[in-house]
């Protein structure tokens, strides 16, 4: 009963006339970043953000979380129509989903799609609201010791998960917590690494890093690549799926709902993860797996239900722990802490209108996708056709407002600039910028934890160990973390030995 009259609560504020402004130019944008393959969530969120100062938290998270779902949504237009993925999330929708459009079925695959994007938002949303209320409960048990354990997991989590190279993603870590420390110490009030700059004294702001290496980088990049987008000219009919159709993919669905949710929630898995092995795993189940390539409709329900479960699931651990599982949830944190507000278990008891309204405006989102998104294909369509020589400047033009508005220093816009093409390398060099962002963010909160606990055992690291909590978490982490470098270590051995013998 307290669900729904928190539930309640929550769509009398979702359904104010500014939030669902916010609503639905959220889900707008989303979309069309979405549609415009090279943006990004994160890009348009980064954008944004500095936009959202002037307004309630309530209205500035309900944007932010339409931007992310939203792209969910619209990145599988592409994918079905020009084969090229508006959002990484989607690459796999590639495969099956653009064999549909040529073999004449372009409808029935972005009518499945859209309705299980619909059914896994919806499911995640459910279970949102049924794992929080317990999970914060059993979050206010945690003390500092709790917290730096989890936030350890979480990044090695994060670095086990990752596509590339694990020792790479554990030293854009580093550098993220590094970058973290910048600024006026915590405890005694002395500048660190601030090099006598003044406008460090603050610390490094997020928005310009963030825009750095997301919005300006993606410029970089997109400058020395010859992407060619050849739009199906087939005509799109029957978008509603056939009842065959559907009897093919319930499963999909239903199993896409459920992985995309549980993968939400760990820090690092997210859309693009549940995607990828939403798929696997159609393909594995299914009877005749020679299907998949060639325009099986499992490969497109599957992955595209899992994105969008996974982006509910992800707001877990950020709205009960305070720790953001990736780096869309990473810009949510901010906006939050930009406001004034600490997310984390004392959230729902804090400040409830910001969270059931949360809760709430996802469910109105995910009907206004639905609504919106397939009456208007035809439109996405004929914005796939701007140029990048149109497209790309103007991202930058919109980074440079967004990054100078912050405090109207030109600063900001030089540390954008400096982050813009040290991820441009990063990209050219194969290191991900994820891992980053998230340990820049989380970095003082693990500081704090990792001091308080301290002082609480007067400077014995055994605290860590004799509380059950911090003790297993922490085994996990080491575990993982050990299960990654052994065999490395073994490669490189075995090359040394290799050589040994040569000589």
């Amino acid at each position: 009963m307290d669900i729904l009259n928190n539930l309640f609560l929550g769509f009398q504020v979702a359904l104010l006339p500014i939030n669902l402004l916010f609503c639905f130019a959220g889900v707008i944008v989303g979309t069309l970043v979405g549609v415009l393959p090279g943006i990004g969530p994160v890009g348009a969120m980064a954008l944004l953000l500095p936009a959202t100062f002037a307004v309630p938290l309530s209205s500035s998270l309900i944007m932010l979380a339409g931007i992310y779902y939203g792209a969910m949504y619209g990145g599988s237009t592409t994918s079905i129509l020009v084969n090229i993925p508006g959002e990484a999330a989607s690459v796999i929708t590639c495969i099956d989903g653009y064999q549909m459009a040529r073999q004449g079925r372009a409808g029935p695959a972005l009518g499945i799609s859209a309705i299980g994007s619909f059914i896994g938002g919806t499911f995640s949303i459910i279970g949102l609201m049924v794992v929080a209320v317990p999970l914060a409960k059993a979050a206010l048990r945690f003390g500092p010791p709790e917290y730096f354990a989890l936030m350890c997991a979480g990044l090695i989590v994060l670095t086990y998960l990752t596509q590339g190279s694990m020792v790479k993603s554990l030293m854009m870590a580093l550098v993220g917590i590094l970058l973290g420390s910048v600024g006026l110490d915590m405890v005694v009030g002395s500048p660190r690494f601030t090099f006598n700059v003044n406008e460090l004294t603050d610390g490094v702001g997020i928005i310009p890093v963030v825009m750095g290496l997301f919005g300006v980088a993606e410029v970089f990049t997109n400058l020395e690549t010859t992407v060619t987008r050849e739009v199906l000219k087939t005509k799109i009919t029957n978008i509603w799926p056939s009842m065959k159709d559907y009897a093919q993919t319930k499963w999909s669905i239903a199993r896409g709902s459920v992985l995309g949710f549980l993968l939400g929630i760990l820090p690092g898995g997210g859309a693009i993860l549940a995607s990828f092995l939403s798929y696997g795993i159609e393909k594995k189940l299914s009877h005749d797996p020679t299907r998949f390539g060639k325009g099986a409709i499992e490969g497109v329900a599957g992955p595209e239900t899992a994105n969008n479960a996974a982006s509910g699931g992800s707001l877990i651990p950020l709205l009960t722990l305070g720790i953001p599982p990736n780096v869309v949830m990473a810009m949510l944190f901010s906006a939050m802490i930009i406001h004034g507000v600490q997310p984390g278990p004392l959230l729902m008891t804090s400040s409830p209108d910001v969270f059931w309204g949360l809760v709430a405006s996802m469910y109105i989102g995910n009907v206004l996708l639905v609504l919106l998104n397939l009456p208007l294909i035809g439109l996405w369509v004929q914005l796939l056709k701007i140029p990048y020589r149109i497209l790309l400047p103007l991202i930058l033009l919109f980074c440079l407002i967004g990054a100078y508005s912050l405090n109207n220093s030109t600063f900001d816009v030089m540390v954008m600039i400096f982050f813009g093409g040290v991820g441009y390398l990063m990209r050219k060099f194969g290191y991900e910028c994820a891992p980053l962002v998230l340990a820049f963010v989380m970095g003082p909160i693990l500081e704090q934890n990792l001091r308080q606990a301290l002082l609480m055992s007067h400077g014995s690291f055994i605290i860590f160990v004799s509380r059950p909590i911090s003790a297993v978490t922490l085994t996990i982490a080491f575990l993982l973390l050990l299960s990654n470098v052994l065999p490395f270590m073994k490669k490189k051995r075995e090359k040394v030995e290799e050589i040994l013998k040569e000589e």
